[in-house]
């Protein structure tokens, strides 16, 4: 299902942006329906960059700017139920808002995905009136983490307690470690409303965790037996991060959302269809794997960006050529150019990864039997595409030298809200763990295929044999995973983990580089012959040599390679790094990025200059003729 937008807005958004090949690679075949309504909005002037003088907007101000943005997006949907019931729309939205507004994304996508998602999710046999949240009347936040509780939120301590004389349930917060840790709970932007997630108590009986809907603040302050505190100061985006707790708060039986996880019936007693504490509360929290993917799109956008100025940037900044020589844009060096058509290749590589996971999300709502693994899948591609963006954004920046750490170019902004999306719906890590658990007991239990044996003496210009090894990668670390654990036999689940997580968070590394290798080739089958085919077979064959030459060593070992493969990669990758190079600005022009939203970074132009320029100083007097050097 793709989610139709109003189309009201600037012209020029028609197939033209959309129209290169490897956009259409990159955004995918419906790129204009998917992709246009929010490329439009972007380039609108309530979305571009405020030229303020130093030293720029404060927080506050900042955090008030996206609360009114999320106002004017709210206004130029047709509805605001669809991108809410549509991945595909909330992951474009974070694709196209994570670069140009990270504090206007973590509202939004808080607002649209996790509280709005959530109530469309549950209740279906007795519908809420949703007016106040579609019309913004009051802002939806997400109410999970916990001070003492992130990773293991299924072990929350917040309760609802339900009071069958109240027919309704009784919020408590019991101490200071149960306090809600989270985004966007202040009477900032208006009114609030919270999914709180709470330990559900039904006649002294621990039912596990839900979701209950809780009026928060009004306009100006927190309601009765609601206490907000703003945290420290955060590094990253301005969203107003706060302490929440609950002193006997109560809510009627309606707050509480139900479903198959269970429910409390108009006689009081709790019924479940689902066993297991930790079963209902995955149900009950469904809407932050859609988070995982919202989070991976977040850091394709921001990578996306961030590269295509730092690309424009080499290219118009010009250094010595040397004795007699003209000057050269600083990108014609090896050393600056090589890192960014490497990026290039990976933020590619991040970006059909991201579609992959997409469309086998899809695929899993319509085949139950498909969820357990298409999750998996998010969780792996969350991990590795925003680590991957974050190495892919502070090259970038270092490639711009001290322009990139002014606020103004945009850089520092992202440089840290990367971070952000690493930790948000889940630690990587942590997500990476699990995955890397289930993936190590499928192989134990037989149902993982397990990739054929590498023949060595392949041609390192053949992505099918860079493919190859690169399934062998992620094969070496679960067999060493596996051996480790099986070294201690009679150790607790801790120790046995312990023993074998380095290598298997190793081959869940590998593992995604393998998807994103598979949707390279998947990418390729599916353009003609020509030269979109050509730039994407460089920069398939760039992405796997330079993992390949990553692990040469296991690979030469295990007898995959020979000593004279290993030895030409070098000159195999230094080759696609010069044709990549050769084409780098028109792979950036594949993004489809607005003129608009680049004109806003002031070293994304050749005349990047003009922006330090000092009408008073002196040389401006000399060119009007005035007196110049002090005289009078």
């Amino acid at each position: 299902m793709t989610t139709i937008l109003n189309r009201s807005g600037p012209s020029g958004a028609g197939t033209g942006p959309f129209a290169d090949p490897l956009t259409t690679v990159l955004l995918g075949p419906d790129a204009r329906r998917e992709h246009g309504f929010w490329r439009r909005l972007v380039a609108t002037e309530p979305f571009r960059r405020p030229v303020c003088p130093p030293p720029g907007p404060a927080p506050d101000e900042r955090l008030a700017l996206a609360h009114a943005r999320l106002r004017t997006l709210n206004g130029a949907l047709d509805s605001a139920a669809r991108p809410a019931a549509d991945p595909r729309a909330l992951a474009a939205l974070h694709e196209w808002l994570a670069p140009v507004d990270p504090a206007l994304t973590t509202v939004a996508g808080i607002h649209y995905n996790l509280f709005l998602g959530s109530l469309l999710d549950h209740d279906a046999d007795s519908p809420r009136d949703l007016s106040d949240y579609l019309q913004l009347r009051r802002i939806g936040t997400f109410l999970c983490t916990e001070v003492a509780h992130g990773n293991d939120a299924a072990a929350i301590e917040t309760t609802a307690t339900y009071d069958p004389g109240r027919d309704g349930f009784v919020l408590h917060t019991p101490h200071s470690g149960a306090q809600k840790f989270m985004p966007n709970t202040s009477p900032a932007g208006g009114p609030k409303s919270g999914l709180v997630a709470a330990r559900l108590i039904v006649d002294g009986v621990d039912q596990g965790v839900f979701l209950l809907l809780v009026p928060l603040t009004d306009a100006s302050r927190a309601l009765p037996g609601v206490r907000v505190r703003r945290l420290p100061a955060r590094m990253g985006s301005p969203v107003d991060h706060c302490l929440t707790s609950f002193d006997q708060v109560f809510v009627d039986r309606g707050a509480l959302l139900k479903g198959a996880q269970g429910r409390v019936g108009d006689d009081g007693v709790f019924r479940s269809d689902t066993e297991g504490h930790r079963r209902r509360f995955l149900a009950s929290i469904g809407r932050v794997t859609t988070g995982r993917i919202c989070m991976s799109a977040s850091a394709v956008g921001t990578a996306r960006v961030t590269l295509a100025v730092a690309v424009r940037y080499g290219g118009h900044r010009f250094v010595s050529g040397g004795r007699s020589s003209p000057p050269v844009p600083v990108i014609a060096h090896r050393s600056h150019h090589g890192p960014l058509a490497e990026a290039m290749a990976t933020v590619f590589a991040m970006s059909l990864l991201h579609r992959r996971v997409l469309e086998r999300w899809e695929q899993a709502a319509a085949r139950p039997a498909e969820r357990e693994a298409a999750e998996r899948l998010v969780d792996i591609a969350k991990g590795w595409i925003t680590w991957q963006a974050r190495a892919v954004i502070v090259e970038c920046r270092e490639r711009c030298g001290a322009q990139g750490l002014l606020e103004n170019n945009g850089m520092t902004e992202l440089v840290t809200g990367i971070e952000g999306a690493i930790t948000a719906e889940g630690d990587n890590l942590a997500i990476h763990s699990r995955a890397a658990a289930g993936l190590l007991f499928d192989r134990a239990r037989g149902t993982e295929e397990e990739p054929a044996a590498g023949q060595p003496g392949g041609d390192l210009t053949d992505l099918r044999f860079l493919g190859r090894l690169l399934d062998q990668v992620e094969r070496i670390w679960f067999d060493r995973a596996a051996a480790r654990m099986a070294r201690v036999p009679h150790g607790g689940p801790l120790e046995r983990w312990n023993a074998a997580s380095g290598p298997a968070l190793r081959g869940v590394e590998a593992h995604a580089v393998r998807q994103a290798a598979y949707a390279y080739e998947q990418a390729l089958a599916a353009l003609p012959a020509g030269e979109a085919r050509e730039r994407l077979g460089e920069l398939a064959r760039l992405f796997a040599l330079r993992r390949v030459a990553h692990s040469s060593g296991d690979l030469l070992a295990a007898g995959h390679l020979t000593a004279g493969q290993v030895d030409g990669l070098t000159d195999a990758t230094e080759h696609l790094v010069a044709a990549v190079n050769g084409h780098l600005p028109e792979l950036a022009e594949s993004f489809a990025l607005p003129g608009e939203l680049l004109a806003d970074w002031p070293i994304a132009g050749a005349r990047y200059a003009d922006a330090y320029d000092d009408p008073d100083a002196s040389w401006h007097s000399a060119a009007a003729g005035a007196p110049v050097g002090g005289a009078r």
